[in-house]
């Protein structure tokens, strides 16, 4: 798994864990919904600094949104709808 892919994973499963919708993750990042849109679906190049705002606005480390991939078995499995939370 590439590290657009990781990000992608990451941020999608830290997001839906912590109810967050794409449109509140945005505004607290101050970005266009439609890029965490994008970077969920890994067709944005997420800038460094992008990825600070991310991190900060869902309470994480950076880190967290780069670690280790899931393994096979997880990424077959997938995520929850990340559209509306629970």
């Amino acid at each position: 798994m590439n590290l657009k892919a990781r990000l992608a994973w990451n941020l999608r499963a830290i997001r839906t864990e912590k109810g967050i919708t794409q449109e509140n993750l945005a505004v607290d990042a101050q970005v266009d919904r439609s890029t965490i849109s994008e970077i969920e679906r890994e067709r944005f190049n997420a800038s460094i600094d992008l990825i600070d705002r991310i991190a900060t606005a869902l309470a994480v480390d950076p880190l967290d949104l780069l670690g280790v991939a899931p393994t096979e078995g997880e990424r077959l499995k997938g995520l929850k709808a990340g559209r509306k939370p629970d």
